[in-house]
């Protein structure tokens, strides 16, 4: 049987040409996710994060919001504190003009409550301008030495009860103008002894209030003074002095310095600075101070109509052993 006869050289380079012409074709021809599953692969494992999740969507930029809309916003806001503060107030306790403005002054870097502790002995003691600016300084440092910073608060109510015996009568003043004359008075204190003792609407910008008008959207001032104004151009001046209230209740109740509990928070949808403390409903819960977190209030003598516990007076100083 006859061999079947070699093909020449020639013939043999142009097969093997056609065949790798043939075969770059279908790897030209092939879609790119069947060429390399394992870059695709590698691609979905880069896009974890390293907890084995999907990194988060990046959350919608807020649109910029426009000064009437940022007006209506704040004013609901407002509706909405006052239901859920229908019972707001001065958390000073006080009987008069003069116990309120002496009260307002030693609340500086103190908490109401200690001041309410400390003010029944006080006006016991010195119930009026004229028996307070003729008090011993030493012996009225000792009567106010709870609420700290004594020596300095001293010096201010004895020239404010000087100044209200010498150059008022012994009445406190209820203009704005005369009382931010006396020593130890500024705006603050001045609106507030106007607006709970007089009936003189006013704005009182202190930590609590200066914190969420810049959370709410209503300033960006830290400038206590800037802040007021800014505020009062947004709220009709009737609503001024309780729109405090409820601020400052929401502040010390709710919406903390370090972690407010936005997940309590009856007024979140309208807030812009939502997600700034703890979200989950229930750990917010257990942030909630005063009467929505079960303890007392601040006053010794609430209003009637407080739905909390009053505050407990001053513990007796221990005797020494």
């Amino acid at each position: 049987m006859n061999a079947t006869p070699e093909k020449p050289a020639a013939a043999r380079k142009a097969v093997m040409k056609k065949a790798t012409a043939k075969k770059a074709v279908a790897k030209k021809s092939t879609p790119a996710a069947e060429q390399a599953p394992a870059k695709k692969t590698a691609a979905k494992k880069t896009a974890k994060t390293a907890a084995g999740k999907a990194p988060a969507k990046k959350a919608p930029a807020r649109k910029p919001e426009s000064r009437v809309a940022m007006v209506r916003r704040a004013r609901r806001i407002n509706r909405e504190l006052a239901e859920l503060y229908p019972y707001a107030h001065p958390e000073l306790d006080f009987t008069n003009p003069f116990e309120l403005l002496v009260a307002t002054v030693l609340s500086a870097q103190t908490t109401d409550l200690r001041v309410n502790q400390t003010t029944p002995h006080l006006f016991a003691v010195c119930p009026t301008p004229e028996d307070m600016a003729a008090m011993p300084p030493e012996k009225l440092e000792e009567l106010i030495r709870p609420t700290g910073f004594f020596r300095a608060k001293t010096k201010s109510l004895l020239g404010l009860s000087a100044a209200l015996r010498d150059r008022f009568g012994g009445e406190v003043p209820g203009r704005l103008e005369d009382l931010v004359t006396l020593p130890g008075v500024g705006r603050k204190t001045a609106n507030v002894v106007l607006g709970n003792a007089f009936g003189v609407p006013g704005i009182t910008v202190d930590t609590h209030f200066g914190r969420l008008a810049r959370r709410f959207g209503w300033t960006t001032a830290e400038d206590a003074e800037k802040v007021e104004a800014d505020v009062a151009a947004i709220f009709p001046k009737s609503e001024w002095t309780m729109l405090s209230h409820r601020v400052v209740f929401h502040g010390r109740r709710v919406c903390h310095s370090r972690k407010p509990a936005c997940g309590a928070c009856a007024i979140a949808p309208l807030c812009p600075a939502y997600g700034e403390g703890e979200t989950d409903p229930e750990k917010a819960k257990k942030l909630l101070k005063y009467e929505l977190g079960g303890r007392p209030g601040q006053r010794l003598k609430p209003p009637a109509d407080y739905p909390g516990r009053p505050a407990p007076p001053m513990a007796p100083p221990v005797a020494a052993s």
